[in-house]
């Protein structure tokens, strides 16, 4: 009797839950087509799951043998389950290892259950989340409790055990099965699989890294995103599949400067917008800037008079540090642009400073309104070869709009007195250069950007050169990840890359070892597009360990850095907020003891430099190691052959 009705409830269950993924399926639906590898996504979900995304939740060891005992204990059971009282599998063997199934997964629940202990940390959401462990012990408890019955022979129960087992069971699977489909916590688990066999970014996978924004069509009827339903079918899939984790949350700088940003409730306000309700049914940390008022959504209505707060989306620094910390591997910057495009192309509401910066740029080709001639008055009295002129180099220097910046041109200088001293043939483009129209993209000006591009381009095309080297990241990211969309395809490096090529050269005769750094203590601060956005942590590092300084790293360094704060034009839009991110970061350097912080970017550099003194000094890493060599005697025999570069 018992087995019938167990078999009679994983039925109805299934049931249920077919009902409910056809109707999530037509949630998703509602955004706009997107093509994707069906077949090939779909068998790409085990190792997607187990390897790519478990990778990040491995990040929290206590997490990630939670996660393996609850997510895996359950798989295992439930197919278990299906097989002994689907198939008729029931034989002693199969209940033990429902029973070892059930053991694991009883044993991952309690942990969950522990995390969740009150008070409850402030990035968890609560509301159903909070009764989820107790459905998974009850499952767990319930299955452990028939495999022992069903081991020693006991197959009948009184009535009343019975009653009570199928209301108990009716309990759990409507948690954990039905949830699955209709809404829940384990909504996560079914929108999670999809998720990553249709995931916007394939490229993400494998190993692979996949940062670059999607080119928007001009002549489309809807640029940006206004309505949820702009948004792409798999991006809605996306936020569906948050597991309300408060990783992003917690490496959101704009959410620690008390900005109204918040990643997690951002992905929640664009379920409720794709499903219709209220946020009052979100139950999470606290929303700064966001007024207490319920807000409803629906698929038909213009986000920004429905659920979201403009500033919500300019608060935003781009770093993607929400996007490297989220265990379901969601998109969130994507999505915070696809918004802003609405905002600056059909809306022209940029906030802040941004319409004059994009009207600057459309006028002069730089943010600032500077002259375009004036792009290389700090090289005046350096002679530098221009590629017009020479037509062919192995190294072009791209020199960006830092070379407006007093402050940057300083470390332009630097790297010109090192490629000359390591015997680089090197040029630049004069007055053919161009801003690469990072900031124009960052702030939803997609047109601005585009004719930037498509313009350098046909410029860079007309040149032979081995490789682009430029000191600032944002262009490094745009010209080596975005470009190629546009026709331009080059081999680009960082100057921090290329100087740890150099090492070798400009260290051949060992003087790098008497240097006058050997044992200081500095710390390293990582630009998040150098870093996060294209996996380069290495090479500042080695040129650093060369000079023989102690590297104190900061807790938040790495793939885990915090942000300058300089980033997705948030200097331009200015978002108030209660302290400055940039006084943050350097209140992570403070907690290091360095008394120096090196930084490989410009905008670093201009907002740690823009904190209030006393603090620690700043150079980069360029400056650093001119300034080491040229405080070392003149070699017996100085370098004066050309440097082989890979």
């Amino acid at each position: 009797m018992v087995a019938t009705w167990i078999t009679a409830l994983l039925w109805l269950s299934l049931l249920v839950m077919g009902v409910g993924a056809v109707r999530r399926i037509r949630l998703w639906r509602q955004g706009r087509p997107n093509p994707v590898p069906f077949w090939t996504g779909l068998v790409s979900v085990p190792r997607r799951y187990l390897v790519d995304l478990h990778h990040v939740v491995a990040r929290d060891p206590a997490m990630a043998t939670t996660h393996v005992a609850t997510a895996g204990g359950f798989v295992a059971a439930m197919v278990l389950l299906i097989g002994i009282y689907l198939l008729g599998l029931a034989s002693s063997f199969f209940h033990v290892l429902l029973l070892m199934a059930c053991g694991v997964m009883l044993i991952g629940a309690r942990r969950v259950a522990r995390r969740r202990r009150t008070p409850l940390p402030a990035h968890l959401s609560a509301g159903p989340w909070m009764r989820l462990p107790k459905s998974l012990m009850v499952f767990a408890v319930t299955f452990v409790a028939l495999s022992i019955l069903a081991l020693v022979g006991v197959e009948q129960l009184p009535w009343l055990g019975v009653v009570l087992l199928v209301a108990v069971l009716c309990v759990a699977l409507a948690d954990l099965l039905f949830g699955m489909t209709w809404g829940g916590p384990m909504k996560h688990a079914f929108a999670g699989a999809l998720h990553l066999a249709f995931h916007p970014r394939p490229q993400r996978f494998g190993g692979g890294r996949s940062t670059g924004l999607k080119p928007l069509d001009l002549s489309a009827d809807r640029l940006g995103v206004e309505k949820v339903t702009d948004f792409h079918w798999n991006q809605l899939l996306g936020f569906d599949a948050c597991v309300q984790c408060g990783r992003c949350e917690q490496a959101c700088p704009a959410f620690a400067a008390g900005q109204p940003l918040n990643p997690k409730k951002l992905v929640q306000d664009l379920v409720v917008g794709m499903a219709g309700g209220s946020t009052a049914d979100y139950a999470g940390s606290p929303h700064p800037g966001q007024s207490e008022q319920a807000a409803c959504g629906a698929p038909d209505q213009p986000l920004f008079a429905s659920l979201l707060d403009p500033e919500t989306v300019w608060s935003c620094t781009t770093c993607r540090a929400c996007v490297e910390a989220c265990p379901m591997m969601i998109e969130h910057v994507d999505a915070v642009v696809d918004l802003r495009r609405h905002l600056t192309l059909v809306a022209g509401a940029t906030a802040g400073k941004g319409p004059e910066v994009l009207c600057n740029l459309i006028a002069t080709d730089n943010p600032n309104g500077n002259p375009p001639t004036h792009r290389h008055n700090w090289a005046v009295d350096l002679n530098l070869p221009l590629l017009p002129e020479v037509k062919q180099t192995d190294v072009l220097l791209w020199v960006g709009d830092g070379a407006f910046e007093r402050r940057n041109q300083r470390t332009l200088r630097a790297l010109v007195a090192l490629l000359r001293r390591a015997g680089v043939a090197f040029a630049v483009l004069g007055n053919d250069e161009l801003d690469c129209g990072d900031l124009a993209r960052r702030l939803g000006d997609e047109a601005t950007f585009q004719r930037l591009a498509t313009a350098n381009v046909r410029t860079l095309n007309q040149y032979q050169f081995a490789r682009i080297v430029t000191t600032d990241p944002h262009a490094f990211h745009a010209l080596k990840n975005e470009y190629p969309d546009f026709g331009g395809h080059y081999r680009v490096c960082h100057h921090t890359q290329l100087l740890a090529e150099l090492l070798t050269v400009l260290a051949a005769d060992g003087r790098l070892a008497d240097s006058p750094l050997a044992g200081t203590a500095l710390t390293y601060h990582d630009p998040c597009y150098l870093g996060r956005y294209n996996g380069e942590y290495d090479a500042p590092r080695q040129v650093l360990q060369a000079l023989g300084a102690e590297i104190k790293e900061m807790d938040r360094s790495g793939y885990r850095a915090r942000c300058c704060g300089g980033g997705g034009g948030a200097p331009v839009t200015d978002i108030p907020g209660k302290q400055r991110i940039p006084d943050m970061r350097m209140a992570d350097v403070r907690e290091t003891g360095a008394q120096l912080v090196v930084v490989a970017c410009p905008q670093c550099c201009l907002m740690l430099e823009g904190v209030v003194e006393p603090r620690p000094q700043v150079r980069d890493v360029a400056e650093l190691l001119l300034e080491v060599i040229e405080a070392l005697p003149e070699p017996d025999t100085p370098f004066t052959g050309k440097a082989e570069l890979a």
